[in-house]
């Protein structure tokens, strides 16, 4: 296969992948890494670290526009990046020790995962009777502005999220994508924050999580440009127009249609992990 048709399929299909990825709110990254393993056959290491480049600036341009429109809890994002910037480290770190087959199961059952999380039914929490003390002390409870008012909420189980925070940071830099699922179960069902600001939050801080493991990736040499490059823009343009048509469609039925792929694709990653044929 040429260089340039080997951009061009790159670059298509991480246009599609953010596209899908932005109407389901999964991201890119778990279409991104099984193109790139199982459609292209390069390797796990450098699937990962181009998938982290576009997590950085898809969450960074989606990001700033919630941010302006008063909906991400900034002090409950910079709180819990203490322990996902961290946990990411540690997850590459683990990710250097551990076989490139057991990597991609692991990636598999991931992928269940954030499909049966994008079929559950969300649950909006605006629990403003009761408080947790450290979310008193560190001035986590907040409001944000929905349907012509402000609605104020209050943050639960601190303790519990902080943790969930850990786990979400490992798989991160373990895996190359945001884990915005753990994130969102971290501070939705846990810290009974509203969906709209747990979802939020999360991509305001999945950008920041992804950099730190960016950083080990690039020293040990599993950032390619070549790989990254079509990759982060394809991610974009498709994250951009994904964003458009969210506004005027309905996206339950692309959800289960989303869900049952990425099944498809994450028993197939697991099998060939097992199997060793990856």
């Amino acid at each position: 296969m040429s260089i340039l048709l080997f951009t061009l399929i790159v670059l298509i299909g991480a246009f599609l992948a953010g596209l899908l990825g932005s109407l389901t709110g999964l991201g890119g990254g778990v279409i991104i890494i099984p193109l790139l393993t199982l459609g292209l056959g390069v390797d796990i290491h450098y699937a990962i670290g181009a998938s982290i480049i576009s997590v950085i600036a898809t969450s960074s341009g989606s990001a700033a526009a919630y941010v302006k429109e008063g909906i991400t809890n900034i002090r409950i994002g910079m709180f819990l990046e203490v322990a996902t910037t961290a946990s990411a480290i540690v997850g590459v770190v683990i990710a250097s020790y551990i076989k490139a087959d057991y990597i991609v199961v692991i990636f598999g059952f991931i992928l269940l995962f954030s499909a049966v999380m994008m079929l559950k039914k969300k649950i909006d929490h605006s629990n403003n009777e009761k408080t947790s003390i450290l979310a008193n002390y560190f001035k986590l409870n907040g409001s944000y502005p929905t349907e012509g008012k402000i609605q104020q909420y209050a943050v639960h189980r601190v303790v519990g999220g902080f943790s969930m925070m850990f786990l979400a940071g490992i798989l991160s830099g373990l895996l190359g994508i945001g884990s915005g699922a753990l994130k969102v179960i971290g501070m939705d069902n846990i810290m009974k924050i509203p969906f709209k600001v747990s979802t939020t939050t999360s991509n305001f801080m999945i950008g920041v999580t992804a950099a730190a493991s960016a950083l080990v990736y690039l020293h040990k040499g599993q950032i390619n440009p070549a790989i990254a490059m079509p990759v982060t823009i394809g991610v974009i343009l498709g994250a951009t127009l994904g964003a458009k048509i969210l506004i005027r469609t309905k996206t339950d039925k692309l959800k289960v249609v989303f869900a049952i792929v990425v099944t498809i694709l994450a028993l197939q990653m697991i099998y060939k992990g097992l199997t060793g044929t990856i």
